[in-house]
């Protein structure tokens, strides 16, 4: 994990879903005092404000019945780009969400560094919807099919090639909440789960250990972590628009982003779906800066 260059992107994007607030999910986070919490662990940081959005209207695509498909394309292509762009420039990209569906362009915009990336994704959904399996059409539900180039050609070719990441390098972390076409997926692709079952069975610290063993032996030459803020327990982040109750605690999550931090394999990040609207004083977007921090090494002594 580069520790020189932190490039931070707002992606303020609440397309992907229907309850508006998660758009000021980037503001919440830089009010939390994101900047102010990283700078000692990098040398330079450098905040590139937000990716414009603006405030379009729902579009529902006639054919696929996809929300927002269009719009959500061509707002992830401009994602692609700055998270490229910001690799070539040697820094650690950090995206701010946003709803998941954001994850469409960080992934676009990271892959194509690597030859075999990894992928922990930290939530409470697997998001391996499709057209086909969702039954809301909601394109939040859908980035890592997306990734793995099932899904709508306007959103596997978003950065101009598909697939971005292969299903053998996946760990999905939290998982509690999935659809029945999401589990046929994981059984067909072989896609590694950690449930909730298997946290509460094993513990934090073995089903961190297992991922990261997991992705060192599958040779993955950088690893991008993922993080829904609905991956916890609702008590600790209540700001979400899908909460799921019995989620990862708070001190779980610290200790998977130390381990993390200590193992030195993540080379990009995102934390998605705060939305202040829904939150309680600004809660869950302070928990999304402290779990970044523990990311990126901060350390009590």
């Amino acid at each position: 994990m580069s520790r020189q260059k932190l490039s931070i992107i707002g992606m303020p994007m609440d397309l992907g879903q229907m309850r508006r607030g998660v758009d000021m999910g980037p503001s919440a986070i830089r009010y939390a005092g994101v900047n102010e919490r990283l700078k000692c662990l990098f040398e330079e940081i450098h905040d590139q404000g937000d990716i414009p959005v603006g405030r379009p209207e729902v579009q529902i695509d006639p054919n696929s019945n996809l929300r927002n498909l269009h719009l959500i394309a061509e707002k992830t292509e401009m994602l692609a780009e700055k998270v490229d762009h910001a690799i070539k420039d040697g820094s650690f990209p950090l995206v701010l969400g946003g709803d998941h569906s954001i994850a469409i362009g960080t992934l676009a915009g990271v892959s194509k560094h690597y030859t075999n990336l990894g992928v922990i994704w930290y939530d409470a959904h697997g998001d391996l919807n499709t057209a086909e399996t969702s039954p809301s059409g909601n394109i939040h539900g859908m980035p890592l099919a997306v990734s793995l180039g099932i899904g709508h050609p306007l959103l596997t070719n978003v950065g101009g090639y598909g697939p971005k990441i292969k299903p053998e390098n996946i760990v999905i972390i939290g998982a509690r909440s999935l659809d029945e076409g999401e589990r046929e997926l994981i059984k067909e692709k072989g896609i590694k789960v950690y449930t909730m079952h298997e946290i509460d069975r094993l513990g934090m610290t073995k089903v961190m250990e297992e991922s990261i063993t997991y992705l060192k032996e599958r040779n993955t030459d950088g690893v991008h972590l993922s993080l829904d803020l609905d991956g916890l327990d609702p008590h600790d982040a209540p700001g979400v628009g899908t909460p799921v109750i019995g989620g990862i605690s708070y001190r779980e999550s610290h200790l998977a982003m130390e381990m993390l931090a200590e193992a030195q394999i993540i080379t990009s990040a995102e934390f998605v779906e705060v939305n202040p609207i829904l939150d309680d004083k600004n809660k869950t977007a302070t928990v999304a800066v402290a779990l970044m921090g523990s990311l990126f090494g901060e350390k009590l002594l």
